[in-house]
């Protein structure tokens, strides 16, 4: 699929589509646009859409998926030509008109020093998390949809050495890592090819040898093969997993491996996660940013209390501590 084919149905977003700037495009089933623009939020009252054009325009790209787009099978998910993530959706999923989203692809390789001049995160936060990663401490990064999560653990990622090997698994390829000795694997979800999901390919990726792994989001029964690895060999390793703080990071983490495990302890599993973690990350949206609001180093994990030992080194709410501790 070419955007040449494409280019008729998306011409009123080209721009926006050309714009490095903007990171969402929101097309409502109403009529209204919105962008996302270096993290604000804009309307867009001047752009209009031909409610039929973009329908037409949808069902382009998931017939060029081997997909299908009607009445019956509402909703489309495809992946355009520079990377772009977008889901569409028709009546009647959605009334009156159809819509998408479009969640843009950035080829911007982004440093640590971007990050600390967008004020995601202080300067000597930045060199606390960065010799975290140098070192071999293995890092989880939460947050919600949106909050800036693969473009953390992209930057972050510079910082393990030119000497390691590296593999990385997602389910759709956005990370961008400038090193030498790196595999970098992709779920396999469309129709016409045989799936592949997280699980198999992070057990093929145990079979390369791998210094660190790195896995684009944590969310289902993959979980427990990547506590497996990181309790087996794999410490330095990185992740990220949708949750609300840091701390709630740690019991979601614990959750996804109990969904696919009934058989485990609650215990078992937290004293594992508290064995094989070393920091989490938490990052929130901000009006026009994206920012690092606590940092959670996890010690152990007290069986007897049912209860992980740990410590904020980092956390926004707290002005007295917006200094990394020293640990």
């Amino acid at each position: 699929m070419s955007f040449e084919l494409l280019r008729p149905f998306l011409r009123p977003i080209e721009d926006l589509l050309l714009d490095h700037d903007v990171s969402e495009i929101m097309g409502n089933p109403n009529g209204t646009w919105y962008a996302e623009r270096e993290g604000e939020m804009q309307p867009l009252p001047d752009l209009s859409f031909d409610p039929a054009s973009l329908r037409t325009g949808l069902e382009v790209i998931a017939n060029n998926l081997g997909k299908r787009l009607d009445e019956d099978n509402p909703v489309v998910e495809a992946r355009l030509p520079d990377g772009s993530r977008l889901c569409g959706y028709i009546p009647p999923a959605v009334q009156p008109w159809p819509g998408l989203t479009i969640r843009k692809f950035t080829s911007r390789n982004f440093r640590i020093d971007d990050l600390v001049v967008r004020g995601t995160l202080t300067q000597s936060l930045a060199y606390f998390l960065w010799e975290q990663v140098r070192v071999g401490r293995t890092l989880l990064i939460s947050g919600g949809t949106g909050t800036g999560k693969t473009t953390l653990l992209n930057v972050l990622a510079q910082a393990i050495p030119e000497d390691e090997r590296i593999v990385t698994i997602e389910d759709t390829a956005e990370l961008l890592v400038p090193k030498p000795n790196i595999v970098c694997f992709e779920c396999q979800n469309d129709t016409y090819r045989r799936p592949l999901s997280m699980e198999q390919i992070l057990k093929t990726a145990l079979r390369c040898r791998p210094d660190r792994i790195i896995v684009g989001e944590v969310r289902g029964i993959e979980a427990r093969t990547l506590l497996d690895s990181l309790n087996t060999g794999h410490s330095g390793s990185l992740a990220t997993i949708h949750a609300n703080s840091a701390a709630k990071a740690l019991r979601r983490f614990a959750n996804l491996v109990l969904h696919s495990h009934p058989q485990l302890s609650y215990a078992d599993v937290e004293a594992e996660i508290g064995d094989a973690v070393d920091y989490v990350v938490h990052v929130e949206r901000q009006p026009a940013r994206r920012v690092i609001r606590e940092v959670l180093r996890v010690d152990d994990y007290d069986r007897r209390n049912q209860r992980f030992e740990m410590e904020y080194v980092f956390r926004t709410e707290e002005p007295a501590a917006t200094e990394v501790v020293p640990c």
